[in-house]
């Protein structure tokens, strides 16, 4: 998929799912000014070293998204960086030691495992072309290339691994939340067809009665009120069956609440296709604020808002809780009011919950829509 230069420019340099982590191993460049320690630089190494380290840094970043010979090229790249300043710094070994750690994008163990061989075997072979200064370029690769090579494949491995399984689970939840609505689907037809084809049957015989026995007429009425009055009772049934303690019956629960604390409520709710780890969150963050308002805010009017988002590519289920009580400030709520454990219910599913105390108590979670426990 090709994609458009302001596409390259908005993209991350890493994938988010790397974390901060990757950024710090750029400080291993400082490996290339041990030299300066004893030898002071001219201009021109000076000048030339600061452009290649401009030139590798992108090319590092870049490595974590390409697949295929791609990865290749930037372990090639690195090497020849590495070979080309090995005669006038011996701190160039560090790039030897990046590109081991690049093979691990490479698809495949074994070869991953081979390409890292090749990077510290092309290492020993440039260190014999440097005897001045053989054994200081070649130990770190010795020493540091393999383990930090292995490390970064087995640490691939278990991300690819990872990635896989929560694809799988949300295959199954997925393939679960399609079984449900079918059996919903067969449960309401099973339920309302038998019911409705005999209020039909009994209002079309009514109305045929209608002129020539009014008495069996209001009889067959009776019967089709009796059949209606238990085809609604067994709908809600089977509706409160189906119907569990989430988002839907939060919101109708504060809607409850509110009213009989005579709270004005305005809201704005989009729908939406929740996660259930991610639904669950939102219903008890919805069901913790209202709870709060009631309680302790003394408000007379509350605004709530569930609206989709999209942030940092990724669609976030944004809620908006606001009240205009008299509640100015977060220091009376104590993480024995609930709001610990919601933050750390959005922590745990990669989103974020605030609070701002000003008109009133303002609170907002984020939560991504796909988000799984």
């Amino acid at each position: 998929m090709t994609m458009t230069f302001r596409q390259v420019l908005a993209r991350p340099w890493m994938p988010a799912d790397y974390g901060a982590l990757q950024y710090t191993w750029l400080l291993s460049l400082g490996y290339l000014f041990w030299k300066f320690y004893y030898v002071r630089p001219g201009v021109a190494e000076a000048v030339l070293l600061a452009l290649t380290i401009i030139l590798f840094v992108p090319l590092y970043c870049a490595s974590f998204w390409p697949r295929g010979w791609r990865v290749g090229v930037c372990v090639a790249a690195t090497c020849l960086i590495g070979a080309a300043w090995a005669p006038w710094n011996p701190g160039a070994a560090c790039f030897f030691i990046f590109a081991c750690a690049m093979c691990a994008r490479i698809h495949g163990t074994a070869r991953a495992v081979g390409a890292m061989l090749a990077v510290i075997a092309a290492g020993a072979v440039v260190a014999l072309l440097i005897p001045q200064m053989q054994m200081v370029f070649l130990l770190p690769i010795l020493m540091a290339g393999m383990p930090v090579g292995l490390s970064c494949i087995m640490d691939a491995r278990l991300r690819t691994s990872r990635t896989l399984l929560m694809r799988k689970q949300e295959e199954v939840e997925h393939m679960a939340r399609i079984a449900e609505r079918e059996r919903i689907s067969r449960d309401l037809h099973d339920l309302l067809g038998h019911s409705l084809s005999m209020i039909a049957l009994k209002a079309e015989l009514a109305r045929k009665l209608a002129r020539r026995d009014l008495a069996a007429c209001e009889r067959e009425i009776a019967d089709i009120e009796t059949n209606a009055r238990q085809a609604l009772a067994e709908v809600r049934a089977a509706v409160t069956g189906f119907r569990h303690s989430g988002l839907v019956q939060a919101l109708a629960s504060a809607r409850a609440s509110l009213l009989a604390a005579d709270v004005i409520l305005d809201e704005r709710i989009e729908r939406m296709d929740l996660a259930p780890a991610a639904e669950h969150v939102v219903a008890l963050a919805v069901r913790e604020a209202v709870t709060n308002i009631v309680r302790h805010a003394g408000a007379s009017r509350c605004t709530l808002s569930l609206v989709q988002e999209q942030q940092d590519g990724q669609t976030h289920a944004v809620l908006r809780v606001l009240d205009d009580g008299k509640l100015r400030s977060t220091d009376g709520l104590q993480p024995g009011n609930g709001l610990a454990g919601m933050r750390e219910r959005v922590a745990a599913l990669g989103g974020r919950l605030s609070l701002q105390a000003g008109a009133g108590l303002a609170l907002e979670l984020h939560v991504p829509s796909g988000a799984s426990a």
